[in-house]
């Protein structure tokens, strides 16, 4: 009886869990919709999940594009099929790739730091200050990162998709000897447009689910810099494994038969 009630009490934590972040995730979303509305910390969150990310997503789509070529290549050169280079690269990339690692990289840079940022104003109590004031967290804080999370991810994983397909006709072209007209033709021939869509769904997905755990860790963090310290590492591990789980259904929805 011991080990079941155990086992009850992980089940019924982990329902009151799910229901808590529920309620946070509506709450922050309904504040999207309705007024008063600020512009202007949209825009800055905006521009610190978008255009600050841009580095880093770029660099993980190119080498994952040159390194996805050289490894199709060693591969397909035991069939005697080099020429499906092209389709495999574009192929995983807009697919698989660039929403995964582009949705695993910004969580990593961006849910940390909205954790460490809400957390830190939690701890030292100027969220309560903002109540005080007559200002909702929830529309001041966490449905600005909501949108623009959801917004800017799928931007950045269409850079990623350019970059990481231009990474890998470089490598198939100016080292494994690919006549560079043929392999744009392939790249274009097999690519369709739910693809590339299919992608993006997935980023716009990742992206919410990025903000809201970043938020929601960080909103509910106790016992000072100890505390700040664990939202922080939570909200990066919990997005991660929420991404990795929400690409299989997504997957599932797209290309079940």
């Amino acid at each position: 009886m011991t080990v079941l009630a155990a086992i009850g009490r992980v089940f019924i934590g982990f329902l009151a869990a799910t229901g808590r972040l529920t309620l946070f995730g509506a709450t922050g979303v309904s504040h999207i919709f309705r007024p008063p509305f600020y512009p202007g910390l949209i825009f800055r969150q905006i521009v610190e999940i978008g255009y600050y990310s841009l580095p880093v997503v770029g660099l993980t789509a190119v080498f994952t594009g040159m390194v996805l070529a050289l490894q199709s290549y060693t591969g397909f050169a035991r069939f005697n099929a080099e020429s499906a280079v092209a389709t495999v690269v574009v192929l995983s990339i807009t697919r698989e790739l660039a929403p995964v690692l582009a949705g695993l990289m910004v969580a990593g840079r961006i849910g940390a730091a909205m954790a460490a940022e809400i957390g830190t104003m939690r701890v030292t109590e100027q969220i309560d200050a903002l109540s005080t004031l007559a200002t909702n967290p929830y529309k001041y804080l966490i449905a600005p990162r909501l949108l623009a999370g959801t917004l800017m991810l799928p931007c950045c994983v269409l850079v990623a998709d350019i970059i990481g397909v231009f990474g890998g006709y470089l490598i198939s072209v100016h080292k494994l000897g690919f006549n560079g007209g043929a392999y744009i033709d392939n790249t274009w021939k097999f690519l369709e447009i739910l693809d590339v869509v299919s992608g993006l769904a997935k980023a716009a997905v990742f992206g919410f689910l990025i903000a809201l755990m970043g938020c929601y860790h960080g909103y509910h963090s106790r016992g000072g810099a100890q505390g700040v310290g664990a939202a922080t590492t939570n909200a990066v591990v919990s997005a991660s494994i929420l991404i990795l789980a929400s690409n299989y259904l997504i997957t599932e929805a797209f290309f079940a038969q």
